[in-house]
């Protein structure tokens, strides 16, 4: 045993098993290369900062003046964005890169440009506006004169030279002789009217508030505008209709105009002479013309504003996350007393302290102080952050076992695992190597373009399928060595390694699949036989196997996962644990599943027909029967005997002894003896799972045994749970065979029967949809969901605790957008 121990303490370290060694630094920090050192410090980024002002608000810190700034120059940046963007221009990609800048300066730039860019907007909004009335008065005269002037059979030459040059009341006519009977004069009978434009979407309001209001004394005559007219605020084109009311007396005009500003519309003054009319069109449209002059000049002059903007719109928004994120980190530090220096305490990797030391010496050197910065290493009480170095293959695993709790730290790390148990328990349920071929050339394009893809901005689908690439290259991988196995190319099976091992039973037989086959010669090479696809025996044949390779596959994991809790309690020097969980752990388990994993091995091997349900059943209801025909090897009876009394034997095991022992070191601790035992890490944090290590004086020996009894049952039924949750695999990938034999035959084939092109195309179609959506995407993602499930619960349960907290060090290249 003890050589066993020196050879596993002699093992090189993985970088991944556990997380890196952290250590508490403090730094004293001269004020006038303060900002210098946080600087390359975030270049560095291997420094998680404490706040040591957390009691203060925000408001109450040292540099919340230099954060008020950064924050108002981010909201000028994303006003410039937003101006870029609604004026369909484009932030250039490749932008200028100017010599570094200082805060005033880039302060006083962005004030200049945006005081620039709002007085520009605001003589184009004024400029629109009036644009925009004069444009509605011209529509209003067009329009509005139809309503107004008698029918073509009355007017005189001039006013038909005015209705055909002006306006067009072709489709007015009706409305047009409603007023013949009246005399041009309006004050001569009384009838008085307003003409105006208003919002298509309000008209019908309109009118019906109009006739309420005059009580149906009103003629409302409306026509569309013709042209769409500019919204100031919004920017967007909006429809309108021209009106005119016509009434009678000034309590009802009084009424109109009310209602008019009420409902937004605006009105115009239509004259009455058609010389008057003719001479106000004219100037309207010569001051129609002038604007859009002026107006398209004062787009180009704010566009190119915009562009130039827009040229270095990238390297002053990351010069302002910066100084802001220097400010913030600035911000947890503490103030000496005399004023002079700066205080801040972090967590770093012991990897990096002499990188962190050089950074602060060049910071000292370029800030020409005379004081240099001190770089200590303190006693920590609280736990460190979790730090795993990762790269682009292994992070997406480390964020699947992240995704469930980060690691506690220095614990025994299930991503290492979890690259070849997880793409590989997908496989066995997703095992088609057509498909997995599929998978695999989706895995290729990403990995290609990974470059490209690595720096757009993707949909939350396509990021996450792009950070999981590599975890797709395996799965694919995998599904094909799985589906070979399986001897299944969309659920059919090849002759790839050599004939078959079954003929046909006599020469007689025709139908060898359905009367069946006889062994002829060695089994297949590789794989099932492909003699079994389609015979009577297929799918007990494939039930059985894939069933017992299930739960093989499961108590291997759990064994694992077990042995893993080992490892655990041997580097935190916890005995007990090692004693009391770890051995009965592993006997319980394997008396009982453990030897169900040896009966089907040994069945495999010998081609016995016992009948292992049997075997194990009364293995528990009478462990002393003879076994008969269900016996597979000398001694089998005696050796379930043993096993089952082991079985027994491992629950109090794990229940009774540590909370007494526990309670023991607890007692002798207070008597003064053997006190060096509990500076150890025999009094298991388990036990206490927040504060043990600080405050051991608080023991409850009712609490400690019943968070034991919990743990115990908690093992004891969830060997049986667990064991039977990995029959998943062997449903999942007989649902997945089953789905792509019914897609083949009952789809491709069916339409292949058919002596029509067009048929035949349509059953391609529907089986490429189906393999596409269906097996290629459902299937997947259902097997994915039940691998992470067999992981995260099955596996991960029986040695990971999950409860530490990430390491997120100041770092430049972790800003995002959303720091803004």
């Amino acid at each position: 045993m003890e050589r066993i121990e020196k050879l596993i303490d002699n093992l090189p370290p993985m970088d991944l098993m556990r997380s890196e060694k952290m250590t508490l630094v403090q730094l004293i920090i001269p004020v006038e290369s303060a900002h210098r050192a946080i600087s390359y410090l975030g270049e560095l980024g291997l420094l998680q900062f404490r706040d040591l002002n957390s009691e203060r608000s925000p408001f109450q810190r040292t540099f919340v003046n230099q954060v008020k700034r950064c924050g108002e120059m981010s909201r000028k940046l994303r006003f410039f964005k937003d101006q870029i963007s609604k004026a369909g221009l484009l932030s250039s990609v490749h932008p200028v890169v100017e010599p570094d800048l200082e805060l005033e300066e880039l302060e006083i730039q962005l004030a200049e440009h945006e005081h620039e860019l709002i007085e520009m907007n605001s003589n184009s909004e004024k400029l629109r506006v009036t644009y925009n009335e004069l444009l509605e008065f011209k529509l209003v005269l067009q329009k509005a004169c139809g309503f107004l002037l008698p029918s073509s059979n009355h007017a005189v030459s001039e006013e038909r030279e005015l209705s055909e040059n002006i306006y067009s009341n072709d489709d007015y006519v009706e409305t047009a002789s409603l007023l013949e009977q009246e005399t041009r004069p309006a004050d001569q009978s009384g009838l008085r009217f307003i003409s105006g434009i208003i919002c298509k979407s309000k008209a019908l309001r309109f009118e019906r508030m109009l006739f309420r209001a005059t009580r149906g004394n009103m003629l409302f005559n409306q026509a569309p505008a013709g042209e769409e007219i500019m919204d100031p605020l919004s920017a967007e084109m909006v429809e309108k209709t021209v009106f005119v009311v016509h009434f009678s007396g000034e309590q009802a005009r009084t009424k109109i105009l009310k209602i008019c500003e009420a409902f937004g519309a605006n009105c115009y003054p239509v004259p009455d002479g058609i010389s008057k009319q003719r001479q106000i069109t004219r100037e309207v449209s010569s001051h129609l013309s002038e604007l859009e002059t002026t107006l398209d000049a004062g787009i180009r002059h704010r566009n190119k504003a915009l562009t130039s903007i827009g040229y270095h719109l990238t390297q002053w928004t990351s010069m302002v996350r910066r100084e802001k994120a220097v400010y913030d980190t600035l911000n947890m530090l503490n103030f000496d007393v005399t004023k002079k220096c700066l205080v801040g305490e972090g967590w770093c990797p012991i990897f990096a302290k002499a990188q962190i030391q050089e950074a602060l010496q060049r910071a000292t050197f370029d800030s020409s102080s005379q004081v240099g910065i001190i770089f200590h290493v303190m006693d920590a009480v609280e736990s460190p952050p979790t730090y795993f170095r990762t790269n682009h293959f292994t992070n997406a695993y480390q964020e699947i076992v992240d995704a469930y709790g980060v690691a506690r730290y220095q614990e025994a790390n299930p991503a290492v695992y979890t690259v070849v148990t997880f793409p590989f328990l997908f496989a066995v349920m997703f095992g088609d190597w057509g498909h997995g071929i599929c998978l695999l050339l989706g895995a290729l394009v990403l990995i290609a373009r990974e470059g490209r893809l690595s720096t757009q901005k993707l949909g939350s689908f396509m990021e996450m399928l792009f950070g999981g690439r590599y975890v797709l290259l395996l799965m694919s991988l995998f599904s094909i060595y799985c589906g070979l196995i399986y001897n299944e190319f969309f659920s059919v099976p090849f002759h790839i390694f050599g004939g078959s091992a079954y003929k046909c039973r006599d020469v007689t037989c025709s139908d060898a699949k359905s009367a069946g086959l006889i062994k002829f010669r060695d089994p297949y090479p590789f794989g099932v036989d492909p003699s079994w696809r389609g015979s009577r025996s297929e799918l007990p044949f494939l039930n059985s196997l894939k069933m017992k390779m299930s739960i093989l596959l499961g108590v291997a994991q759990m064994n694992l996962g077990i042995v893993l809790s080992y490892f655990n309690a041997r580097f935190f020097r916890s005995s007990l644990d090692i004693r009391y969980q770890f051995v009965p752990q592993m006997i319980f388990l394997n008396s009982l599943f453990g030897y169900l994993s040896l009966l089907i091995i040994i069945k495999w091997c010998t081609g016995s027909q016992a009948d292992l349900y049997h075997v194990m059943i009364y293995m528990f209801l009478s462990p002393t029967d003879d076994l008969g025909e269900n016996e597979l090897f000398w001694g089998q009876r005696p050796l379930q005997i043993v096993l089952l009394l082991l079985a027994l034997v491992a629950v109090p095991w794990m229940l009774f002894p540590k909370p007494f022992i526990l309670k023991k070191l607890h007692s002798e601790r207070f008597q003064g003896r053997n006190y060096g035992l509990l500076g150890s890490s025999e009094f298991d944090l388990d036990v206490e799972p927040d504060s043990a290590r600080d405050h051991h004086e608080e023991f409850n020996f009712s609490e400690v045994f019943v968070h034991q009894m919990i743990h115990s049952i908690e093992f004891v039924l969830g060997a049986v749970s667990n064991t039977a949750s990995y029959l998943r695999l062997w449903a999942l990938s007989l649902a997945h065979s089953e789905l792509s034999t019914v897609f083949y035959e009952k789809v491709l084939l069916l339409a292949w029967g058919y002596d029509n092109i067009i048929i035949r195309l349509i059953g391609l179609a529907v089986f490429a949809f189906a393999t596409a959506f269906i097996l290629l995407m459902m299937e997947t993602l259902s097997a994915f969901l039940h691998a992470l499930r067999l992981h995260w619960v099955e596996f991960q349960n029986k040695f990971y605790h999950g409860d530490g907290y990430k390491f997120k060090p100041f770092s430049f290249a972790l800003i995002t957008d959303d720091d803004d």
